[in-house]
Formats: C-alpha cells, structure tokens, sequence
C-alpha cells in the first residue's frame, strides 16, 4: 500500500528579507539558478549564472530577518568566476557555521553571520600555491576542503590536448577559530590526472570525469576515502575494479598501471546528473532514465528507471534523498522512491517550472520544495488501509522473474511486472511469491492456507527457504552489532555466502563474486574455505580434507585462465591457494598433493574435461607463488615443496636441478634416493644428473655410499664413462699426472662404482641362471617305451 502525500505552501517569500527581490530573481535568467540553503534552514542562498545583464552574481537572503548586513557578490568575465559555496561547520560554537566563498583563481571568502549585525566577512585566503593554478572543482569533507585545480604548463605555446593529465587533486584542512581562520599545509592527493568533478560525502569523495575526451580515463570513477588513505576505481558498467592505499603523492597513471587492460574494455561511462545520498552513496541518473547508486566500497546498485525514455541534452533532473526516500524531479513531474527496495512511493505531477529541493532539518517526513511561488512542503500521511505492504523479496521475485522471461521471449514487446502479475501465463513467479507471502508472515505454520500444490513446493524448498531467512537475519545483525562484534559476524556471513557459491553453478558470474569476497575479507574467506572443504590435520600431522564430490569439482573443474579472460578474476583453483599462502603457507603442498589425488579418481588420466588435460595442478600452485610481490628464500623452500609433490618426473628433476643450483647436496641426496624408486626411467635420469655433478667437483664424495646403490641395472662400466667424460670440467693448463689441485676426478674415486658395476650378473647370466643351477647336467635320458 502506497502512503498518500500532501503538499502545502508554507512560504510566500513575505517572511524573507527581501522577498520580493528574491521573487524576481528566481524568475529571470536563462540558465537555471542554483539555490543552496544554510544548515539551519535560515538563509537561502541563489547562484545565479545569467550571462545576460544583470551580471552573475549570488545573494544571500534571510529568513525571519531583522536588518543587519546582507551578503552580495558580483563578477563580470574575464573576472575569475565562483566555482564553491560551501558551508562549513564551525567549532567555536556548537551548531554555528561559516560560508566559504570559493573563486576560480583559489582566492576563498570565509563568511559569518551574526544576528541582529548581519553578515561579516571573516577572513580572505588563498587555497593554490601557484598563480598560474585554476580550480575546476571543490567541496568539504569534514574540516578540509578538496578540490581539482588545473596547473597549466609552462610553456605557454603548448599544445594543450598533449597536455591533458595537467590536472591534480588537493585538499587543505580549514579551521575556525576565535583567533580567526587558519589554512593548514596543502596536501596532494593525486597529481597528473585528467579532470575531475568533485562530490563529497560524510566520509569519503567521489571523483567523476568531467569530459569524455579520452576514452580510457572517461570509463570508470574514483572514490577517495581520506581517513584510509586509499583510493578506489569502480565503474558502474562493472563494480568494483581495484583499491589502493596511497603513500604520499600519487601520480594518476602509475595507479592505472595494474588495471589498463580492465578498464580499456569497459563502457564509457553514462551519466546524465549525479548527487550524493545521505547515506554516503554517490546517485547517477544515465541518459536512458536508470538512477543507480555507487557505494563507497565500489559496488553499485539499481534503484529505479525514469519513465519518459531518454533524457535530452541539458534537460534538469533534481536529485535529494529525505531518510530512505528519493526524491526526484524530472520535467514537471516528482517522483518519491523507496531508496532500499527500489520502490515507487509515490508520483504526483506538479504545476511548476522550476523547482529546488530544499533541507528540511528536524522534517524527516517532509520534503521542502522551492519554487519561483514560493516553498512548499510534501508531507506523509498514513493512509486508513494500513494493512502490510508485500514483502520487498516478492517484488524482487517478480522483477528477476521479468528480466528472466524478457530475455528468452522472441516478441519485441516490452515484458513489465504488472503484465507478469495479471497475466496469468507464468505460473512460476505467482507460486514462488505465495510461498514466500505465507512464510514471511506466518512463521510458525507456513503452509497454512496454501494450496495443496504450493504446500508440496514448500515442502520441497523449505531448507532454500530457512538457509535466506537465516542469511538475512545474519545480515541485520551485521548492521546493528556493535563494532567488537561485526567481525564474527563478517566471517560468518562470508562462510554462508562461499558456502553458497561453491553449491551453485561456477559461471563467470559466482567466480568474480568470488573473488571479490576473497580481496574484501581475505580472513573470513580463509576460514570459510576451510570450513567448506574440511580440511584439518589428522594424528599422524598429514593434511585431510573431506570436501564433498560435488565441491571438489568446483574447485578443480571450473573455469581456467584461458577461459575467465585477462581481466583481474582468478579461477577458484587459484583463489584458494593464494588463500594457503597468505594464512597456512606450509599446508599448500599437501593441499595441491590431496587435490592431484581426488583428480586421479575422478578423471580419467591426460582426459580433457579434467583439470590436469590442460595445466598441471602443481604448475598452476606455482603461478601463484611466482605472483607474489616479494620473493623471499622460503619461497624457494615452497617452490621445492610443490614441484616434489607433484611425483612427476620432469618436476621432480626440476627440484633436482633447482637443488644442486642451491648447493643443497644433502637434500640432493635425499631426493634422489626417495624418487628413484618410483620408475627406473626416472631413476636412470636422476643418476645420470648426479654422475655428471660428481664429475665436475668433489661435493658429493661424502654421499657416494647412498649414490652408488641407486646405479640402474642397465648402465654399464663404458656407460658410465662416457658420461663421465663428457661432464669433466675443462682446465686451462695442461693436464699432468700428479696435479695439487684437490677437486679432480680420480680413477680411485670412482673405483668402488665401477667394481660395483662389473660385479653385477650380466642380464643374459641371469636369463640362464636357473639351467646352470639345475642338480644335473645334461638332464637324464627319459625311459624308453618298448
């Protein structure tokens, strides 16, 4: 059920100071004014930007005045023009606020208002530390202002589209005082950036392109969060892309650097007005009509679609929210929104060509609305029927139902959520809803007053049914616990939403959601895998897990890198061990070995479907070890660890080879004498290495007890010289009997190998060996037959 809304004039402009001028100067004009009111609600400040006489200027008028000083500004091009009116709070006394006065070339008014003495200008500052520097943009953020400033080059011959990173980002605390107003150090955020339009809100500042000249750079936003230091890039045609913490000055394209193949694949972006929310959200309206909302983290969300279709150049679009409700004014027309669930409250149709939205402080059900007649005020009331609007997951049932039937319906007409609901066609979505009515509701006996038909279905998804209820119910204790407690919380949901995933189809989709909960909540995505594959260590300290089929083929079959694309999104397989190698680094072999041996059972060997007919496990544990930033010499050690793990016979010589790199002779030893045994193809190589090793130096004559019983059968004595030689080290001099040098091969060095080897039973000797034991020889004559 819709709440009714009233509108009521609650001014004339009779209880301004001023009124009838303010009267006239909200009706001349040719560009729309802009109309900002004080954060008590007492002052009404308007812009107003007409090229035509009179000159621009901006007027202060007070309400429920009593005289005193007013507040008139004026400039005429080529005077450097006003770009900021801004309210700041002022801590002198509680609830009081100055007015900064910002001007292109960054000379700042700071103003106060004195009752019963009128304005007074406190102090005039100058924001940039160069002459030559222009402000584009600026706003507050808590006790700084920040804005965008061009600094031309030098060179006044310059080409100037050559020189479109000549932008930077700076922010300068403000501070009111009784001694005055203070200027803190100007600070630089990011420097040789394009152009940027600056919104702020509570905590954080939105950075949004102000021209689609270049193509990569006019595709995404940024998002500066000042008490982190750190920067995000999101962009609505995709969410979130990447986050970074800056270090002093950031220079705009090294911060580019790791996402340029991203972000050149990305849409341009499309927005036709943006405003902030009071929530923090940053709101977009596109040309098409779709108001979405960007939240600080990067996501984005859709609210809800403008009828009219698409928006013409210049035409205004009034964007404020009031507590949870959207207010917008498009052509004449207001639209109020339920901001949570996307929801028309409410569309009324005004008589009035230009209107402002307002603050309404201490109104929080009221939207104040300033027009050329006056200000009005939109109020709530409760309708009679005050019976329970439709859960907002019900509608969300219909929308998605929509979208799904759109998608594979082959008539160009449009499908909408009242056609669905009348229609009577789609069984589905009228079923599902239902169910979900009833459940909502009726917590305690869900099926009562079903259908026979809608109680089995429920019967049927029951435990879908409880697992939503409990995710929600997790989701509002996340929003209302205190703060020592939402980490629990936080790991908690992220347990039930991996758990999902890994239950679900692993389309490109799940896996970027993925990913980006693993980057989110590296911890709780740590202990959700855990968790979700049950790995633990048993007695004996080898690593077990006992993951369902089901999950293992998430984690092993899904898609590879060829397939996701090089766009940032790791597969699953990788995901996880980048999770081991972060939190359980020593558990990563064991983890890679357990899952070498559930792809053994369930693929058939070198099978395509399976993981290992591409990239070998073992291969692809490396590739996220080799992108970790910093090696270090436990990475060495792991590297060792993964190519041994595998038993393959080209990895285990890998780490054999990396091993004697290392000079790690007593490990050499210990590899070679532990995987000679698993074929004799493998122990043939392994020996073969060794021999030539033994041949160009003297380190492994402590081990040639261990050495020499891993020589295969079928090498013999000319073999093994003929490796030998070919391996002796070449000396400059000529060779002498007796050199003093110590680290030459001798023939007594290998004496006890090669009477090894010609002590051995030829292999024919041994083919005939049972018939040279035999007790008698030649055997006997049979008995003759007579």
């Amino acid at each position: 059920t819709k709440r009714a809304g009233m509108l009521r004039q609650v001014s004339d402009f009779s209880d301004f100071s001023r009124g009838r001028w303010l009267r006239e100067l909200l009706c001349q004009g040719e560009e729309p004014s802009h109309v900002q009111s004080s954060p008590d609600g007492q002052h009404l400040l308007v812009l107003q930007k007409s090229r035509l006489p009179p000159l621009p200027r901006v007027v202060a008028f007070q309400r429920h005045g009593i005289g005193g000083a007013d507040l008139e500004r004026n400039w005429q091009p080529p005077q450097p023009a006003l770009v900021g009116l801004l309210f700041l709070q002022s801590p002198v006394t509680l609830g009081s606020w100055v007015l900064a006065i910002v001007w292109e070339h960054g000379r700042t008014e700071v103003w106060h208002f004195v009752v019963a003495v009128g304005w007074q200008l406190l102090q005039t500052l100058e924001l940039c530390q160069g002459a030559r520097a222009r402000i584009i943009s600026v706003c507050s953020q808590g006790a700084s202002l920040v804005w965008c400033e061009e600094r031309p080059p030098l060179d006044a011959h310059s080409d100037m589209s050559k020189c479109a990173f000549r932008f930077c980002v700076c922010t300068r605390a403000l501070e009111v005082g009784e001694q005055g107003v203070r200027l803190g150090t100007v600070r630089i955020v990011l420097h040789n950036s394009p152009e940027y339009q600056l919104l702020a809100s509570s905590q954080n500042v939105f950075l949004l392109p102000a021209t689609a000249s270049f193509a990569t750079t006019s595709k995404f936003l940024l998002i500066w969060h000042p008490e982190t230091a750190k920067l995000t890039i999101t962009a609505p045609s995709a969410g979130f892309i990447s986050s970074k913490v800056l270090r002093g000055e950031s220079d705009f394209r090294k911060l580019l650097l790791g996402s340029v193949g991203l972000l050149s694949g990305l849409a341009p972006l499309d927005i036709h007005i943006s405003a902030v929310s009071n929530s923090g959200g940053l709101l977009l309206v596109s040309t098409k009509g779709a108001v979405n909302v960007v939240e600080p983290d990067g996501t984005q969300r859709h609210i809800f679609d403008l009828e009219g279709g698409p928006l013409a150049q210049g035409s205004p679009v009034q964007l404020k929210t009031f507590g949870s409700i959207l207010a917008c004014m498009l052509a004449g027309v207001l639209y109020l929104i339920d901001q949570n669930s996307g929801r028309l409250i409410e569309k009324k149709i005004l008589n009035m060509k230009e209107v402002h939205f307002l603050e309404s402080p201490g109104e929080e059900d009221s939207i104040h609305l300033l027009t050329q007649t006056g200000i009005y005020s939109f109020s709530f009331s409760k309708p009679e029927d005050s019976s329970r609007p439709e859960p907002y997951l019900v509608e969300m049932v219909f929308e998605e139902a929509c979208r799904y039937y759109q998608r594979r319906s082959l008539s160009s007409s449009k499908l909408t959520v009242e056609k669905l609901k009348k229609g009577g066609v789609f069984q589905a979505p009228v079923a599902l809803t239902a169910i979900l009515q009833h459940s909502l509701r009726q917590k305690q006996k869900p099926a009562q007053g079903l259908q026979d038909t809608y109680a089995k279905l429920l019967s049927t998804v029951s435990l879908e049914l409880q697992s939503y209820m409990s995710l929600e119910l997790l989701k509002t204790c996340v929003v209302c616990a205190p703060e020592s407690e939402v980490e629990s919380y936080c790991e908690e949901l992220v347990e039930q939403e991996v758990s999902r995933v890994l239950h679900s189809d692993m389309d490109k989709d799940n896996l970027a959601y993925l990913n980006s909960i693993f980057a989110s909540f590296p911890k709780a995505a740590w202990k959700a895998t855990r968790s979700c594959l049950q790995l633990q260590q048993n007695g004996d300290g080898l690593l077990v897990a006992r993951a369902t089929p089901e999950v293992w083929k998430k984690v092993l079959g899904g898609l590879q890198q060829e397939e996701v694309g090089q766009n940032g999104i790791v597969p699953l397989f990788e995901l996880i061990c980048a999770s081991f190698l972060r939190f359980k680094p020593k558990w990563l072999p064991s983890f890679v070995e357990l899952t070498q041996q559930y792809v053994s059972i369930s693929w058939a060997y070198s099978s395509k479907e399976g993981p290992e007919g591409r990239v070998p496990l073992y291969k692809r544990a490396l590739g996220v070890l080799a992108r970790k930033n910093q090696r270090s010499e436990s990475d060495d050690e792991m590297e060792l660890e993964l190519l041994l793990c595998s038993k393959r016979p080209k990895a285990v010589l890998q780490a054999l080879h990396l091993l004697i790199r290392l000079k790690r002779w007593q490990r050499v030893v210990e590899v070679a004498e532990k995987f000679s045994k698993l074929s004799p193809l493998l122990n043939k190589e392994i020996f073969t290495t060794l021999l030539a090793e033994f041949a160009q130096h003297r380190e492994l004559d402590p081990y040639v007890d261990t050495l020499w019983p891993l020589c295969p059968t079928e090498l013999t004595a000319s073999d093994i010289l003929t490796v030998v030689l070919q391996h002796l080290p070449h000396s400059q001099e000529d060779p002498v009997p007796f050199s003093s040098e110590g680290n030459q091969l001798t023939v007594g060095l290998l004496k006890p190998l090669l009477q090894r080897v010609v002590q051995r039973p030829c292999i024919q000797d041994e083919m005939y060996l049972d018939a040279l034991q035999s007790p008698t020889f030649p055997p006997p004559t049979p008995p003759r037959e007579h």
